[in-house]
């Protein structure tokens, strides 16, 4: 059970641009930058944010894609022993690909159903994130999509229950849905489906 309210350390877009990956170009707008003033949050995601990939990410179920900070240390960690980063040096909230980087909120917390209310709009949990290549590319070693998987460390998708607008900062309400299937428990079957 949550101890506290959760809340939003940060708010982060980015534009799909054209990143040279394995010796092809790809579009991906996978690094997001965090975003200082309020973001209007519209039926298919945020304001100045896209995906590069409608087929794997974005559309109306995966409008908005949020992924916990206290999963932060690991990564930081797992770049450094792959020596891909040096080890104080820290990752921004975004670098794996969230649209909110979210505190006090993890995987095992919600199921999809769930509602997060914030003070002007409101996201439904929807799915989990499945890392690709590009996830590898951004965090700089060819294991982190594994990685993610074995941990389980996903995030998850939110689909956009009543548009508006959020912001760095800002607490929100956990509002159960009807709590049948969580986030870890799905993420762990179409893991061991695909």
């Amino acid at each position: 059970m949550i101890a506290r309210m959760p809340s939003v350390r940060s708010v982060n877009v980015a534009p799909a641009r054209p990143v040279k990956i394995g010796g092809r170009t790809v579009m991906t707008a996978i690094g997001k930058r965090g975003v200082d003033a309020p973001v209007r949050v519209g039926p298919t995601g945020l304001e100045g944010d896209e995906q590069a990939d409608l087929s794997v990410h974005g559309g109306l179920s995966k409008a908005v894609y949020a992924y916990p900070f206290e999963h932060y240390p690991f990564w930081q960690t797992v770049r450094a022993q792959a020596r891909v980063a040096l080890w104080d040096e820290p990752l921004a909230p975004g670098a794996l690909g969230e649209n909110l980087t979210l505190e006090g909120l993890r995987e095992s917390d919600v199921f999809i159903g769930d509602l997060l209310r914030f003070a002007d709009c409101e996201l439904a949990v929807s799915e989990p994130r499945f890392p690709c290549f590009k996830f590898n590319a951004a965090m700089g070693f060819p294991q982190a999509a594994k990685l993610m998987q074995q941990s389980g460390w996903c995030g998850f998708y939110l689909a956009v229950r009543a548009p508006g607008w959020i912001r760095a900062g800002e607490s929100f309400e956990l509002v159960p849905g009807a709590r049948e299937v969580g986030i870890p428990e799905l993420f762990r079957a179409k893991v061991r489906a695909g």
